[in-house]
């Protein structure tokens, strides 16, 4: 069996930028996800289409084939008053490299990254944290199955939502927010 549309596909793998290693996924609990669902990335899959258990993987995504450049326009100074709560300014989660909740005008939930504290403004970054990085993919294809009617209704692991909170379409359109997680 190879991998294919509709195949839950196992992966161990290492994941490194910059020659860093930031994630390794090993054999005994590896990766599962439908290939073909828009769980990973495209480039990501087109690089394991076709390949069998026991088959290993090494490519690189540069940053547009991945997360993106670094959008400066996802970069705003925010006044310290939209961190207030019942008057008082969280000062307690204002520090660089916090990732926080937030929400935009229109109700689209965002994860914003700290870049900078300001004494009256607060630098946020919502570019996903590995933006203009290329990602060096090493590692083996552990199992291949066809994945059952319940898994492709309902997802993997039960996590199939109409909307992923994170500015997808009314449709469930992911293309807006690069998720992955929409159905």
């Amino acid at each position: 069996m190879t991998i294919d549309l509709n195949k839950v596909v196992s992966l161990s793998y290492t994941l490194e930028v910059d020659g860093d290693i930031i994630e390794t996924v090993k054999a005994e609990k590896p990766m599962m996800f439908i290939f073909g669902t828009g769980y990973l990335l495209p480039k990501f899959e087109e690089n394991i289409k076709s390949k069998k258990v026991g088959d290993t993987f090494d490519f690189t995504l540069d940053a547009p084939d991945a997360y993106g450049n670094v959008n400066e326009d996802a970069i705003v100074e925010l006044p310290k008053s939209v961190f207030e709560i019942d008057g008082k300014i969280q000062e307690n989660v204002l520090f660089v490299g916090n990732v926080l909740p937030m929400m935009d005008s229109e109700g689209n939930r965002l994860q914003g990254a700290i870049d900078e504290v300001k004494e009256n403004t607060i630098v946020m970054n919502f570019n996903h944290p590995l933006a203009g990085a290329s990602l060096h993919f090493s590692g083996k294809v552990e199992e291949i199955r066809e994945a059952t009617e319940t898994e492709l209704t309902n997802g993997l692991f039960n996590e199939k939502v109409s909307s992923c909170g994170g500015g997808c379409s009314s449709a469930g359109d992911c293309s807006s927010c690069g998720c992955g997680g929409c159905h």
